[in-house]
């Protein structure tokens, strides 16, 4: 009796040990799938939960765009400056990745721009899907532009990050302005899009 009770013992460790290997297996194949499927769409894809931050449903100032392959941008809430007419905000990015980007891309005066799809940096006046402001502007220039330009340029290699100030002053209290970020990729790098209001 006492061996039949440990084979029947044995024989239900060995069944659950092949359980455990199987499930364990599986679930290894079910991440490599989701792995080369990131992959094969491209890792430039942003991976939201929430808002998606396309150019139909922007992400709020505050708010961080994930991309699948580990870098991350906020853009800061807007703070208004002590002369009450300028408005200061942040973007960071965050090298969650293996590689180097050049965030302002490969000429300084292609590295921000107030016109919509023109630079790896856009801010400009209007809602995010609406390439013209319908009448709103801000104004990002001189000096102010120079400074956010120059602090895109250097390469911002793996597990470093970046904060670029943005001093913009809006024609108008509550001004509607939409933040684009691309950073240039060898491949294929989605537009994050953020839309808030000045005062």
């Amino acid at each position: 009796m006492d061996k039949e009770t440990d084979g029947r013992t044995s024989h239900g460790f060995g069944c659950a040990a092949a359980a455990i290997v199987v499930l364990g297996l599986v679930a290894l194949g079910a991440w490599w799938v989701q792995d080369f499927v990131k992959g094969f769409d491209g890792y430039g894809q942003l991976e939201q939960s929430g808002r998606s931050g396309s150019v139909a449903d922007p992400l709020p100032a505050g708010a961080t765009a994930e991309y699948e392959d580990g870098l991350d941008v906020t853009v800061s809430v807007p703070g208004r400056e002590p002369d009450g007419r300028t408005y200061r905000f942040t973007v960071t990015y965050e090298n969650g990745t293996d590689q180097t980007f050049r965030l302002g891309g490969d000429d300084v005066r292609d590295a921000v721009a107030t016109v919509a799809h023109e630079a790896p940096l856009v801010v400009r006046a209007g809602r995010s899907f609406m390439d013209a402001a319908n009448g709103e502007s801000v104004d990002w220039s001189g000096q102010d532009m120079r400074v956010a330009e120059a602090a895109l340029m250097p390469p911002l290699g793996p597990d470093e990050t970046r904060t670029v100030t943005v001093l913009v002053r809006p024609e108008r209290a509550g001004t509607p302005v939409t933040v684009e970020v691309e950073p240039p990729d060898a491949s294929f790098r989605e537009t994050a899009y953020f839309e808030f209001s000045l005062g």
